[in-house]
């Protein structure tokens, strides 16, 4: 009996594969149901070619089953496009057609909906390439976009029915279908609508399609350069608010594209780059949650897959939200990325039955239930000893003890009974001699390491304390305007007008600074402190981000913004720093950084160094003074 979704495709003979595709075709197609992932079904259709190029499936015009009002003769031919899976069979093709080095190509996004054709008032499928459906009944759902223009469909136009990434998030969750269910996914519900004999229910929702014109976003490169700035292409298309399944390639001289002809299947002067190259379909095992300084961050555990030459057994989930938004539950088949030597992160599931949710109620450290605060999860308990060690280490980085790190942290609070940053700055030599792998020397040079934090600058003093969105370069900015003392002073109303402080933020720093008062009292009287007033402030660098990352760019800009930074979009000779995934790859970007002496940092680093503080020069300390246990507040963290 054939297994129609855990199938070996090493294993399977011609026939078998005429089999699983005819049958993927009929679930997609003319059921509208997805068994099995693009980057699966595009496994099958190349494992066919290799034994037999010329089979009638692998030069296929597919189009799916929808409720038309008859037959329509395209006036030219919508034919597909032959498919790349890895830049250097974009090259190759390129290669092939280029006429000199400056040959210009188009880079254009391939949208994953339902191909239509706009002509005579009449709107119709692609079909067979020849002759199409007529949907004509829809158009009051569908609006069109097209360069310069957005509203109804009144002009001719080739392009694709599809639902934007923004409109399925914020309309489709509240469309039904006829048996009460919603859509899982945008792809399911353009297919599901199309098919509807009757939209007056679907009107009644509101629901709404998109006509994106293939011509509407286009970048232009030549031959050179195509290599260089792919990296950079890819980027600026996989940002774009649509579903997309790859990347068109296309001759920018149209009557010379033309002039190339046809195959029976696709034209000779396009290529579709399809992203299956660097995606995979794997199981969700289950999701292990790791403990942040103020949430807990979902790693996906899946069933071992190979892409790119390296085995993937997990994947970033990012957040709940993310988890939520993409219904990804347990035991689901999921769709995998590496792009460009990134950190795999889940981009899609296959719905299945009796699903169980990847999400947790209970903190996996204390038992507390867990609360939801924006897109993250949470554990509110403040005694929590796995949240406490977070926010412990934070703040010691940010206080600038660099090289004491979690492990030793942890071996503090089990050994030590140290709870606070307090309770660091009080340990003598025969406390850490007590750790386990200390010795006379390399206790010596921590103690001394956590001396010469004692003399800090007062912005590490308000980054320590871990409130929300204030870290070492807000809190600079901060300090630059007022003294510790003022600012202790202040209410939440005057804190709104200092610079990049918000409402939201100026009511965490003053109830913060309220509630943790005994404990600054306490932590600043160790310490000798810079005024950072009066003293100018050092100007934060511009910063550009460039490359797959695994959140979208809009993420990372904000918070560059939220700790001061200016971002900006192109590299220029005046650009302070730029951010990669990869800093080891080519790219625009990356090759004109280097030109321009730029400094190139990675994002790991970056993330990390934002929340990093110098450290200071050794003042004088009694290092060898005994250390004092001293009963602490239930809820005091520093």
């Amino acid at each position: 009996m054939t297994d129609w979704i855990n199938f070996d495709i090493s294993k399977l003979d011609e026939a078998d594969l005429v089999r699983l595709i005819r049958h993927h075709n009929a679930c997609y197609w003319t059921k509208g149901a997805l068994e099995i992932s693009d980057e699966r079904y595009d496994e099958l259709i190349r494992a066919l070619e290799k034994v037999n190029p010329d089979h009638s499936l692998v030069t296929a015009i597919n189009s799916p089953q929808v409720a038309g009002e008859g037959k329509i003769r395209h006036d030219e031919p919508m034919l597909s496009l032959d498919k790349a899976y890895s830049f250097p069979e974009v090259e190759a093709w390129a290669e092939k057609y280029k006429r000199s080095e400056d040959e210009l190509f188009l880079i254009q996004p391939k949208y994953d909906g339902i191909s239509a054709n706009y002509s005579n008032h009449i709107l119709a499928t692609r079909g067979d390439g020849e002759v199409g459906e007529n949907i004509s009944s829809k158009l009051p759902l569908i609006e069109l976009e097209t360069a310069g223009y957005t509203g109804p469909v009144d002009r001719p136009v080739r392009g694709e029915i599809l639902i934007r990434n923004d409109d399925f998030q914020k309309i489709y969750s509240h469309i039904t279908k006829k048996n009460g269910g919603t859509y899982k996914n945008s792809r399911n519900a353009v297919g599901g609508i199309m098919g509807l004999l009757d939209i007056g229910d679907m009107l009644r929702q509101h629901a709404k399609l998109t006509l994106a014109d293939y011509e509407m976003i286009s970048y232009s490169v030549n031959y050179r350069d195509l290599k260089s700035r792919w990296p950079e292409l890819v980027e600026k298309i996989e940002h774009l608010p649509y579903p997309m399944d790859g990347i068109v390639v296309k001759l920018a001289d149209e009557a010379y594209s033309k002039s190339l002809g046809n195959t029976a299947h696709h034209p000779r002067g396009q290529i579709a780059f399809k992203f299956s190259g660097i995606r995979k379909e794997s199981r969700l095992k289950k999701v292990q949650w790791s403990f942040g300084k103020n949430c807990l961050t979902p790693v996906a555990e899946i069933e071992p897959v190979e892409i790119g030459g390296v085995t993937i057994r997990h994947a970033s989930l990012h957040n709940a939200q993310n988890i939520i938004e993409k219904d990804i539950p347990l035991g689901d088949r999921v769709v995998v990325e590496r792009a460009g030597g990134v950190i795999p992160y889940i981009v899609s599931s296959l719905p299945r039955d009796n699903r169980t949710s990847a999400l947790i109620d209970a903190c996996p450290n204390c038992g507390r239930t867990l609360v939801r605060r924006g897109p993250e999860l949470c554990c509110p308990n403040a005694a929590c000893s796995a949240t406490r060690l977070k926010l412990l280490t934070a703040a010691v980085k940010n206080i600038g003890i660099e090289h004491l790190g979690e492990p030793n942290i942890r071996k503090m609070m089990s050994c030590l009974g140290v709870t606070t940053l307090k309770d660091i700055f009080d340990l003598t030599l025969p406390d850490i001699l007590q750790l386990e792998g200390f010795k006379a020397k390399s206790a010596a040079n921590l103690l001394n390491e956590i001396a010469a934090a004692r003399q800090v600058a007062d912005y590490q003093v308000i980054a320590a304390l871990n409130i929300p969105n204030v870290g070492l370069n807000i809190a600079k900015k901060i300090m630059a305007e007022y003294t510790l003392d003022e600012l202790r002073k202040m209410t939440a109303e005057q804190m709104e007008g200092i610079a990049t402080i918000g409402p939201e933020r100026a009511r965490a720093l003053q109830a913060q600074l309220a509630e943790q008062a005994a404990f600054i009292d306490e932590l600043t009287a160790a310490l000798r402190i810079r005024q950072s007033k009066g003293q100018g402030t050092e100007t934060l660098p511009t910063i550009c981000f460039t490359g797959k990352m695994p959140e979208k760019r809009s993420c990372y800009e904000a918070l560059a913004a939220e700790n001061g930074y200016t971002a900006v979009a192109a590299v220029t000779g005046d650009l302070g720093l730029l951010v990669a995934q990869d800093t080891g790859e080519t790219g625009g970007k990356l090759t004109k950084a280097r030109k321009l002496g730029v400094k190139i940092i990675s994002l790991d680093d970056w993330l990390r160094e934002i929340d990093a503080a110098a450290t200071s020069p050794l003042p004088d300390n009694d290092l060898f003074a005994p250390r004092k246990a001293e009963p602490k507040e239930q809820g005091q963290l520093f």
